[in-house]
């Protein structure tokens, strides 16, 4: 372990990432300077985010929104890394065992029972000119991990960095050096094909914006982007509506994707199933399968409110009209709900979700959600399909991240999960169609909310996580979504994310005992199991104030 690291930590201050935004809009003046972490922010749809009096942290993937009162005061700004201290820390600690770790050929770990622990890397871990941010501080940061005993890092590789001068031109330079330098300290890589730009969502603390060829094509074209019943745009993510249609310089958005994800399995298929060892397929904004449907830009959408549909771009709209003319109803077909209120609505609110003769609960209602929920898994099954293909035999897990929407879950319409694209309602299961598709690609279901408590939730919004997670584990124990076999109910646990704040002696001491704990196949309370022995995907990491992610696996 190295003890002479602490000045080289000490620079993990962020560089703010500019790059082009669509006409009229501001180019964001956030910071991502993270000698600190403060409470999560309301940033911007496009990432226009004002200036912070505190910089704030890397921290992706989004997070679920919660109560603000329920965060830690361990997230003192004033926090500093100290990788020195945090070294002291971890060597007086006596592990609870001192088993050797056996590797098999090809860099397979032999099977001990416990669970593998990988941690995010930060947002701008490669720069906008394409080189690994801080690179000495980031090699004293993996170096540090490793020691510790974590298994690997998760690394968001973005379509607006690696393509963004023109279609088709691939610069994978500082993905290369940062690769390789997982390699070198022997992490496993856990990559993640961010289609999305990056700000717009809680926790996103830069600003990286979609290619500059995408977003001159939705400048001509604004119906590229999703759009509310108020004509509001979200350029977060190109529509699904538009997924067939060659709208992007001759391609369509899935092609784009493919032939993305394509030149990256030929550029790094050295290091595929032995460095990289899994491969998670954004599918939406915040990289999660689901409409943007909670925006926080301007105070558009606050938690716990309802949201709002995302049906209203010309794409969409011909879509739905298609829909309604099919099943004869053509006056169903020219737009979605007008009385589904607006995103900061209650369900009791509005005409269309309210428990007593809402419209969800309508043959109307049952139609539009059943359209706007199977474009949504559409969507997936297109992009998906060709993910498996690409990295077909090449030794890696393909996974798929759903949100964990948990507010007003204890209502009969779940109207946040209904705009958000999730047809989940007290009496049908929105989530084990999910579980199925991605069970027929062997596709990994990795789900969000996972460390949350229902009694930590504001209960006057009916807000059930635990519940939600025990709904999500009964769907994909129905439907398997794993390839192989895993002796533990909890496979793979992401801890998000690495900062400064993570060396700290205190925090870096718990979290090393945490490693020893998960490693060793001895998991802490509140970070899986239910008791029963049955499978669950309880997993959580309330000690630190961060979010998780957690793979959920047969």
């Amino acid at each position: 372990m190295a003890l002479n690291l602490a000045h080289q930590i000490g620079t993990l201050s962020g560089a703010q990432i500019v790059g082009e935004v669509p006409t009229g809009e501001q180019p964001s003046t956030a910071s991502s300077n993270v000698s600190g972490v403060r409470k999560l922010p309301l940033v911007s749809l496009r990432c226009n985010v004002p200036a912070e009096t505190v910089s704030p942290p890397m921290l992706t993937p989004p997070l679920t929104p919660r109560s603000a009162a329920n965060r830690s005061g361990m997230t003192s700004p004033k926090l500093r890394g100290d990788l020195s201290a945090a070294c002291q820390a971890y060597g007086t600690l006596e592990p609870e065992s001192t088993e050797e770790v056996a590797w098999k050929e090809g860099g397979k770990k032999e099977e001990k029972g416990g669970v593998p622990v990988f941690v995010m890397m930060p947002l701008d871990s490669v720069t906008y000119g394409n080189t690994v941010n801080r690179k000495k501080a980031m090699n004293a940061s993996i170096q540090a991990l490793k020691s510790a005993g974590v298994e690997g890092i998760m690394i968001d590789v973005w379509w607006g960095l690696v393509e963004r001068e023109a279609p088709g031109a691939y610069n994978w330079g500082g993905y290369t050096e940062l690769l390789e330098m997982a390699k070198k300290h022997g992490l496993k890589v856990q990559a993640v094909m961010s289609f999305h730009q990056c700000g717009g969502n809680v926790g996103d603390s830069c600003t990286i914006p979609l290619p500059k060829w995408v977003i001159e094509e939705m400048e001509k074209e604004p119906d590229l982007a999703y759009t509310d019943q108020w004509g509001r745009r979200n350029y977060e993510y190109v529509s699904l509506g538009c997924d067939t249609l060659p709208v992007l310089k001759g391609r369509t958005p899935v092609q784009c994707y493919a032939d993305f994800m394509r030149a990256f399995r030929d550029n790094f298929k050295h290091l595929l199933g032995d460095t990289i060892v899994e491969i998670q397929v954004g599918m939406g904004p915040a990289g999660e399968l689901r409409y943007p449907s909670y925006p926080e830009a301007n105070g558009t959408w606050k938690f716990p409110g309802i949201g709002a549909f995302q049906c209203y771009d010309k794409y969409m709209l011909s879509s739905l009209k298609a829909a309604a003319e099919a099943v004869g109803k053509p006056e169903w077909g020219s737009t979605g709900p007008t009385d589904a209120g607006r995103y900061n609505n209650w369900p009791e609110d509005t005409p269309f979700f309210k428990k007593e003769g809402g419209g969800w609960n309508s043959p109307y209602g049952e139609f539009f959600l059943s359209w706007y929920s199977q474009m949504l898994l559409d969507h997936c099954e297109r992009i998906l399909s060709s993910a498996t293909s690409i990295f077909d035999g090449a030794g890696v897990k393909i996974s798929v991240k759903i949100a964990g929407i948990h507010w007003h879950y204890g209502t009969r319409s779940h109207a946040p999960e209904l705009t958000a694209g999730y047809y989940n309602t007290r009496y049908r299961d929105g989530y084990l169609p999910i579980a199925q598709m991605l069970a027929r690609h062997g596709a990994v279901f990795n789900f969000t909310c996972i460390e949350m408590r229902d009694h930590e939730q504001p209960q006057d919004a009916l807000c059930a996580p635990e519940k939600l997670v025990k709904q999500v584990a009964l769907a994909t124990a129905a439907a398997p979504t794993c390839r192989g076999e895993c002796t533990s109910p909890m496979c793979a646990f992401t801890y998000l994310r690495m900062n400064p704040s993570l060396f700290h002696p205190e925090n870096w001491s718990r979290f090393v005992a945490f490693l020893n704990k998960m490693n060793n196949g001895k998991v802490p309370v509140g970070v899986g199991g239910d008791g029963a022995g049955s499978r669950t995907i309880c997993a959580c990491n309330t000690a630190f104030n961060t979010r998780s992610r957690v793979a959920l696996m047969q």
